[in-house]
């Protein structure tokens, strides 16, 4: 399988443009949040598992792992119902990130209990990162997908 077509091919397409607009609020996010950097990283590496997106499941288990997670529980981030590993905090925002990008299996969207205990967890300000982060990554798997954009060649820190 080989990728469709590269978004950034032509750095002036509108596509670029915008592609890089995609990564720049994604990376305000990942830089600005109050929202723990590793529940960031568990976050996106399971919305990108659930879409099927290769090269962000690449990207984000790669990066989780160079910023010392641990490689137990980036294997375990795809049944974290059934493992020990992460805290009640992680599993809330694991729970809302499963319900959001699910959205389309889940004919109520996300529960007023996923909210709930997500809202125990984070203050405002994350909760709305943390949906932000959310709504990025599943735009941008979708993005990749659609593309075909293979995983397996990222080097942590080649995105900047």
């Amino acid at each position: 399988m080989n990728a469709r077509l590269n978004l950034f091919g032509d750095p002036t397409a509108t596509a670029a443009k915008a592609a890089r607009h995609f990564g720049s609020a994604s990376k305000t996010i990942l830089q600005e949040s109050t929202l723990p950097a590793a529940t960031q990283k568990l976050v996106v590496l399971r919305a990108s598992q659930i879409n099927g997106c290769g090269y962000a499941t690449d990207v984000w288990s790669k990066n989780a792992a160079h910023a010392g997670e641990t490689s137990t529980r980036i294997n375990l981030v795809a049944a974290w119902r059934e493992s020990t590993v992460f805290t009640d905090a992680e599993r809330a925002a694991l729970e809302l990130t499963e319900q959001g990008t699910r959205i389309a299996d889940a004919a109520g969207g996300v529960t007023d209990e996923a909210w709930a205990n997500a809202a125990k967890h984070y203050d405002e300000d994350q909760l709305s990162d943390l949906v932000m982060l959310i709504a990025l990554i599943n735009a941008t798997n979708r993005m990749g997908v659609i593309v075909r954009q293979r995983g397996g060649d990222y080097q942590p820190g080649q995105l900047g």
